[in-house]
């Protein structure tokens, strides 16, 4: 059986367990193995098929914009204190930046924002132009990509909600598999399974060999 039917038929399972007052994330789990953490240092930005949810974006800009949230640079002085920066690494999910800001927003925000993995990266998230266009297919980038850190031999991220149709999950898995797949050193041979759950659920392993 192809692998897209076998995600399917294990997401027909989950939607089988009792129902929830909220909107489930879709969790997926790559078991890596014969896989080196040490050696292979991953991490990847993958843009989806299929929005998985909107995610929380503020920018570091020159100017208010009325797409994301607008830190101006006259501005950054009021995050001189730790607890305010980390308040706000808490508050959002990614940052954006113009890239004439880039080293004022290094050494403000870098402290906090460097460890906890959102510093605004020229992969996704420095502008040349912060214009209402750029911002807008930033924004829409980011909102349909998943960033794939390799630390361990698993990989655990969010690839859908419960009310996004079988196939629009299904599809999203198999994007980020593919594309792991291709960075591994042993290709499909590193994987060992995968998982698919829900928020609530137990999971649902799936062979892929």
């Amino acid at each position: 059986m192809e692998l897209k039917q076998e995600i399917i038929n294990a997401l027909d399972e989950l939607r089988k367990n009792e129902t929830r007052k909220f909107d489930q994330t879709v969790d997926l789990i790559i078991n890596l193995q014969k896989f080196d953490v040490k050696k292979q240092n991953i991490n990847l930005f993958l843009e989806v098929p299929y929005k998985i949810k909107e995610k929380k974006i503020a920018g570091f800009l020159e100017t208010k914009n009325k797409d994301v949230e607008t830190i101006t640079s006259s501005e950054f002085r009021n995050y001189e204190d730790k607890k305010k920066l980390k308040k706000l690494a808490k508050q959002f999910d990614f940052f954006i930046a113009q890239a004439n800001l880039m080293p004022k927003v290094a050494t403000v925000f870098g402290r906090i924002l460097g460890p906890a993995g959102k510093m605004p990266s020229p992969q996704m998230g420095i502008l040349m132009n912060a214009d209402e266009k750029s911002i807008k297919n930033i924004k829409e980038k980011i909102n349909n990509s998943v960033r794939i850190k390799i630390k361990e031999s698993s990989v655990k991220l969010a690839i859908g909600k419960q009310s996004m149709k079988n196939e629009e999950i299904a599809e999203n898995v198999l994007s980020v598999f593919n594309a792991i797949q291709k960075v591994l050193t042993k290709g499909r041979d590193n994987i060992k399974n995968i998982e698919i759950k829900f928020t609530m659920t137990k999971p649902q392993k799936i062979k892929v060999r």
